[in-house]
Formats: C-alpha cells, structure tokens, sequence
C-alpha cells in the first residue's frame, strides 16, 4: 500500500426530509447570503426549491438564485453565476441537484474568488486552493460529487469537457435523502448507478499489490449496486434500495475507496469525449466504454479481472484458462448494464464510427499513467470496440 493523505471534512446529513434543515447548516459554516444553485424544472416543480428557501428564510440566510444548469455543465452557466456573485455579495454556493449542479456550483466557488478565468482551473493553468464554501442537497446517486473535491465543466468553445480537484472544493455538508431520488425516471437511475460503479471500477483496477482493504471495498459497493440497481428498476419507490444506492455513491467517489493505491481514469477521459460531442449522459457514455476498456487492456493484468469475475459478479474461476474467466467477468459486467437499460455499443448511445478521429485528437489520453497507460492507438482501438460490442 503506497503512503496517503486522506480528508474528507464533509458533514453528511442523511435521511427523509433532512432538506428542512439546509437554513441552519449554511448558518453553521458560516453562509449569510446564498446562491441557490439548480439545474432543470424539476427541482422547483416538485416543491424542492421552495423548501429549501422556506429553510433558509426560517435561519434569516438572505439567498439568490441560478437555475438552468444543463447536464453536462457548461461555462456560460458558471461565469453566469460569478457575476451574481460578485454582485450580490454572496458567500456560499447551495447546490440542489445532481452532480451537474454540485459541479457548476464548485466552478463558480473557484472564480468567485479568482482574480482571473476559471477555466485556468480547468486547463491546468492554475490549481485550486481557495473557494467559497459549497453545500449540496442531492437529488440523484450518480457523481459522487457531493462528498468529492471534483469538478467537471464543458467549456462550449471547442466543446472540451475537463475537470479540476481540490480539498477546498469538498462540500461543506450535503444533505442525502434518498426519498429525493424515487422520481428519477429508470434511464438516469441507471445512468446514475453506472457512473457509481464505474468510479468504482477506476481505483479498483490498480497496479499496485497489498491493498486487500480497499479491494474489499470495491468489491462491496460494486456487489451492492448489482443487488439494488434492478430493485429501484422494478419499483422506483424503493426506499431502502435507494438509500444503499444513494450512500454507494458517496462511497464510491470521496475517495475511502481508493487510498493507498494507483488509480486510472482513462475511462473517464475517453467518455468526456462521447457525452462533450454527443450530449449523452454520462453514465451511459460509460456503459459504452468501459467493458470495452476492460477488453483492451485485460491482459495488462489477467487476473486481477479473474478477481472482478469471481468476487463481484461469481464468475467460476478456471484456472487452467484463467483468461476465460477474465472475459466471463466482463460479459458480466455488459450485460448487467444491458439488463438495466443502459446503452453498449456507439449506435446505441447515439455515436458515429467516423468522428473517431477527431475525438482522439481532443483528449489528453493520460499518456505514462492509469492502469495501462494508453496512446491515441490503444484508444482507438477502444472506441472500434465499443462500436461493434454486443452483449
């Protein structure tokens, strides 16, 4: 296990109705005037939004708001939102919403504060080190966002999806309640649990030895959205199944999981591609690529896939082909994610073979890092596979 520092300061506030209680805990971390910070209609047609600003006028937290935040977030949206900032005077970002929210509302705390262009955060102009504080209340398990120091944003000139971290990006508090969730139609619920899974999957394929505890770690959260994602399929008002999966994926994403050993992210880089170009969900962006990544790159290190196949999906290890396991696993993996409507191959997702080539040429491949370190070749060679991939 390699040496690590690990923060996760985040006060989790968890259960029915705990929305209620946002006005007193942007009092306690110190917020006197607050960006409400939003995505679609739903939020505010649910009565979500009235809510939390009958919370915040109970605590005598002064707020504004900003809805619009579009799924995959965009810059237009966050330099929106530093202007109301600058202007009203605001000292904390209240996310409601998904990741797309949480995200956008991390990139405003960045530039609020910024003497220069957020997006130097994005480009690796400058790193992040101070932002104002963020609270969230979720309302779907998918990013992760809600007790990570992560944030993406698409940045609509050139269409180029990138993401920046820090520890002053961690949410002060986020309020968890899984009841939120029980709306979400099957489609985001699923791609929501794909995205959980898969930054599962991204510290779980690893080239460093010794690590049995996180390993364990993975393979519970992963083995729990296996039982519970096609509970909330079947009945979307699952409470119980939506709260497992709600907790997975603040699990998933604060990084408990991934300590102490390396990581990849080269599925994350090659999807940012797919839902930058084509506007699709993330989670399902994911479902397309990721087993493909897995075919690519399994002989890299065949049995730790013979380790997925057994523990997660009980695959029968055959040891005279361990290789046959391999694959068992990841068949697995794909047609799980078929079973609970996610999308495998490009024509699927929506995707054409013929915009390869300019997908390649706009990522940063993470060339000398990840599990199996990749060029513009090995990615698309990836990207052949996912276009042809069958269940």
């Amino acid at each position: 296990m390699e040496n690590f520092n690990f923060y996760s300061p985040t006060e989790f506030v968890f259960g029915k109705d705990r929305e209620n209680e946002v006005g007193s805990l942007v009092k306690k971390y110190g917020g006197t005037k607050v960006l409400v910070h939003f995505g679609g209609g739903s939020a505010v047609r649910s009565g979500l939004i009235d809510r939390v600003k009958a919370s915040l006028d109970a605590a005598g937290v002064a707020h504004v708001e900003l809805g619009g935040v579009h799924p995959n977030p965009l810059d237009s949206k966050v330099y929106e939102g530093i202007e109301i900032c600058r202007k009203e005077n605001v000292d904390f970002i209240l996310a409601v919403g998904g990741g797309s929210s949480i995200d956008s509302s991390k990139a405003i705390a960045l530039g609020v504060v910024y003497e220069g262009d957020f997006w130097d955060f994005y480009c690796g102009k400058a790193a992040p080190s101070k932002a104002l504080p963020v609270g969230t209340v979720l309302t779907i398990a998918a990013a992760g966002s809600e007790g990570s120091g992560d944030s993406v944003i698409t940045k609509e000139e050139g269409m180029l999806k990138w993401g920046t971290g820090g520890d002053c990006l961690r949410p002060r508090f986020s309020v968890l309640n899984p009841a939120l969730t029980c709306t979400i139609p099957a489609y985001q619920t699923a791609c929501g649990a794909t995205d959980i899974m898969a930054h599962v999957f991204e510290r779980y394929f690893t080239n460093t030895t010794e690590v049995e505890i996180t390993d364990r770690l993975c393979e519970a959260v992963l083995m729990t959205m296996v039982k519970e994602t096609p509970r909330v399929i079947a009945d979307p008002n699952n409470y119980d199944a939506r709260a497992n999966i709600m907790w997975a994926g603040m699990v998933a994403h604060n990084n408990i999981v991934g300590v102490g050993r390396s990581q990849d992210w080269n599925s994350h880089v090659i999807e940012h591609e797919l839902s930058a170009k084509y506007d699709c969900a993330h989670g399902a962006g994911l479902a397309v690529i990721m087993p493909s990544w897995m075919e690519y790159v399994m002989n890299h290190n065949v049995m730790r896939f013979c380790q997925m196949a057994t523990r997660v999906f009980g695959c029968a290890m055959n040891f005279e082909n361990p290789a046959e396991t391999a694959r068992a696993g990841i068949k697995a993996f794909r047609t799980f994610l078929h079973n609970i409507g996610m999308p495998i191959n490009f024509a699927e997702l929506g995707a054409k073979e013929e915009d390869i080539p300019e997908m390649v040429r706009k990522m940063n491949p993470g060339d000398g890092w990840g599990f199996q370190p990749l060029k513009a070749d090995d990615i698309t060679a990836i990207y052949k596979i996912a276009v042809n991939a069958r269940v």
